[in-house]
């Protein structure tokens, strides 16, 4: 029965299947040498390599935690961003008023302010995304094969349209090209907004208690914004990215070189028995054969946990399961569109889901 579960399952294997071949082709070589061979002195006792097995689990494990926290900490900053954009419409929605108005606006001019100020946060948020998503040399997907594998058949909304075409609808064409001309784009946006409330309160649609709140809220952004390029442009300390790499690299090769001696033991140990039967002595004559499958699947996990910490540790970059940015904002723009009341038929529908079926 197909379920979520061995779907998960096998997807894994296929991501890892490159370093699958070569954990077999490492465990096969030194069998082969030590038993059709017959270079007996092909093995090394199994306590250091256990020892640096035992080190190698505790030094993945600080790696994974670590990394864990880095994708945790940046699902919180856009669990921030969602909360701090409906508190925002909340307040375009009930700070605008006549109460202190140089000029009374009818409900179509306020109607039309508080779109203007949504659709400039929307801008804010798609030149987040697009800043987030720009790849980094330290980052495994434009490195690893595996990585480059799986996000081929993932449909990245960054990667697809530029910033240029996603920011079309949502800014003037004068903020636009202002936008676009600058290198912090996404600060640029916030400048903007700034200055857009600033004239509303010049225009006495705002008061002075109301405009130091808008004030507070982008200062909220801009913070928001701050923790995740933090994030984005300082990468998990790369010497130990590189030594867990290193040392996971060593324990693979010396696995089979330890294992092959018990498993001799036990298929000599299995001799000595009173037990009879040309099967159970084929078995036991060849029990040194199982260090291959064994080494395949100690390695595999081993390397799997070190590859997990990898992708983990950049929840930007897109891969299947990092912080799903350009899903949230999209869910985020439906919110506060319809908080404004803003015609449905122009809001846009939630991204699909895109399911991978062919890993």
């Amino acid at each position: 029965m197909y379920t979520k579960k061995n779907y998960s399952i096998r997807r894994m294997l296929s991501w890892t299947r490159r370093y699958i071949y070569i954990f077999a082709l490492l465990a096969t070589i030194p069998v082969i040498l030590y038993e059709v061979l017959n270079w007996k002195w092909l093995h090394l006792p199994w306590l250091p390599i256990g020892l640096i097995g035992t080190a190698l689990a505790f030094i993945i494990g600080f790696k994974n935690n670590a990394s864990y926290g880095r994708l945790w900490e940046a699902r919180k900053i856009y669990g921030g961003i969602v909360n701090a954009s409906r508190l925002f419409a909340t307040m375009v929605n009930d700070f605008i008023t006549n109460e202190y108005a140089v000029k009374d606006k009818t409900d179509e001019e306020f109607f039309k302010i508080k779109k203007e100020l949504i659709l400039r946060h929307v801008a804010w948020m798609t030149a987040l995304r697009h800043a987030l998503r720009v790849k980094k040399a330290w980052e495994t997907t434009s490195s690893n094969r595996s990585d480059k594998e799986v996000m081929k058949k993932m449909h990245i909304q960054e990667y697809a349209y530029s910033l240029e075409d996603e920011l079309q609808g949502y800014l003037s064409e004068e903020e636009k090209q202002i936008v676009l001309s600058m290198t912090n784009k996404q600060t640029s946006v916030l400048n903007l907004q700034s200055k857009h409330i600033k004239e509303l309160k010049f225009q006495g649609l705002i008061d002075n208690f109301r405009h130091m709140e808008f004030k507070d809220m982008i200062g909220e952004l801009f913070t928001l914004q701050g923790k995740a390029e933090r994030i984005k442009n300082f990468p998990y300390p790369r010497q130990f990215a590189t030594l867990n790499l290193f040392f996971a690299w060593i324990f693979v090769t010396l696995l089979p070189f330890g294992l092959m001696t018990e498993f001799e033991k036990i298929g000599q140990t299995l001799l000595k028995t009173e037990s009879t039967g040309l099967l159970f002595s084929f078995m036991a004559d060849n029990f040194i054969w199982l260090t291959i499958p064994f080494s395949i699947i100690i390695s595999w996990i081993f390397f799997t946990m070190e590859r997990i910490g990898d992708v983990s540790e950049n929840p930007f970059e897109g891969i299947a399961n990092d912080v799903p940015i350009t899903t949230i904002s999209r869910g985020i723009e439906i919110d506060i569109r319809e908080m404004i009341g803003d015609d449905k038929n122009e809001i846009p529908k939630p991204h699909p889901e895109y399911v991978n079926t062919q890993m």
